[in-house]
């Protein structure tokens, strides 16, 4: 069974929960921006949460089916076609051979995901289907869709697929707001800026700009003051410089004091910027789902305070598949 790829869109690109335990040596997690959109996708079509599906960035694809098969569509707000009329999201839709599956504009926040009964069927390359663009890893031949492309969809185990939800009730799917507020533990470097420094960093409404993809999103607002110092040998002439360290994902660079980074799935797994800051990980996919111009507060918290989030994350998660 597979998926034949008419347009491809702006970034359509297979991924799954990512690629863990590569990032010592530069590679990153990846996996889905929005990994509980993703999740609800699998839930909705009877697939392991850990299969791979389509991640559609802004401009979906245009693609038919050679045979029958189950998809989900669930993320960013955006009309789904079936042979030209509209349908729903955040449910279970039934193709026919020869069906073609296309797309609206976006109305809200920046991904949607497919999911096909069976999971996308690339070969798993270092334990995981995500495509890796910039290392030309994973999905298919490493890179987003185009046109002509033949997607391999897997078969359902003879034991048929697993339970399965009808629909995402509503109070489950996850918001689109144009006003955020993210979750932020202050540090490593925190202490390279002055207190008002911080204090504007967690108290100005930041926007984010069109500069956000898959690397690392960038936030325009006031200017965040660094404490000067005579930079060490090894770091580069800016406050914001220091001698090269691991980035965590989620890390909060300043560069020049202006315009946040927020480094994402596929960051870099280290350079010379200090971070001031890391998003916790129940708040990544508030981030991921921010569409530019979102109004942006980040808020600092304790690390007690991120595992309760965490472990309310993964409840949220849990629960769309009970």
């Amino acid at each position: 069974m597979a998926f034949d790829i008419l347009e491809p869109g702006l970034a359509t690109s297979v991924q799954d929960l990512g690629r863990l335990g590569y990032y010592n040596v530069g590679i990153p997690q990846g996996g889905a921006m929005d990994q509980l959109s993703a999740s609800m996708a699998n839930a909705l079509v009877g697939n392991a949460e850990t299969d791979a599906v389509l991640e559609c960035a802004y401009l979906g694809p245009k693609f038919t089916t050679d045979t029958d098969a189950v998809i989900a569509v669930t993320g960013a707000p955006v009309q789904v076609r079936i042979n030209g009329t509209a349908t729903e999201q955040w449910t279970r839709l039934a193709l026919y051979a020869g069906d073609e599956v296309s797309f609206g504009m976006l109305s809200g926040g920046t991904r949607y995901y497919i999911a096909v009964q069976g999971g996308i069927d690339v070969p798993l390359v270092l334990g995981s289907r995500s495509t890796y663009a910039l290392g030309a890893l994973g999905g298919l031949q490493g890179r987003a869709l185009k046109a002509g492309d033949t997607v391999p969809v897997g078969t359902v185990e003879p034991s048929g697929p697993r339970p399965v939800r009808e629909s995402i009730p509503e109070d489950l799917r996850p918001a689109y707001a144009k006003e955020v507020t993210v979750r932020i533990l202050p540090g490593l470097y925190d202490h390279r800026l002055t207190a008002e420094g911080m204090e504007t960093l967690v108290s100005a409404s930041w926007k984010l700009t069109p500069v956000a993809d898959r690397t690392g999103l960038r936030y325009s607002g006031p200017d965040i003051a660094w404490k000067p110092r005579t930079q060490p040998f090894g770091a580069g002439s800016d406050p914001s410089n220091i001698v090269d360290a691991g980035y965590a994902v989620g890390s909060i660079q300043i560069p020049g004091g202006k315009e946040p980074i927020v480094l994402h799935r596929d960051a870099v797994s280290g350079g010379g910027y200090a971070m001031v800051a890391t998003v916790i990980s129940a708040d990544m996919d508030v981030v991921a789902r921010s569409a530019p111009g979102t109004v942006t507060h980040f808020e600092p918290v304790t690390m007690e305070q991120a595992l309760v989030a965490r472990a309310d994350a993964a409840r949220t998660r849990r629960a769309v598949w009970e």
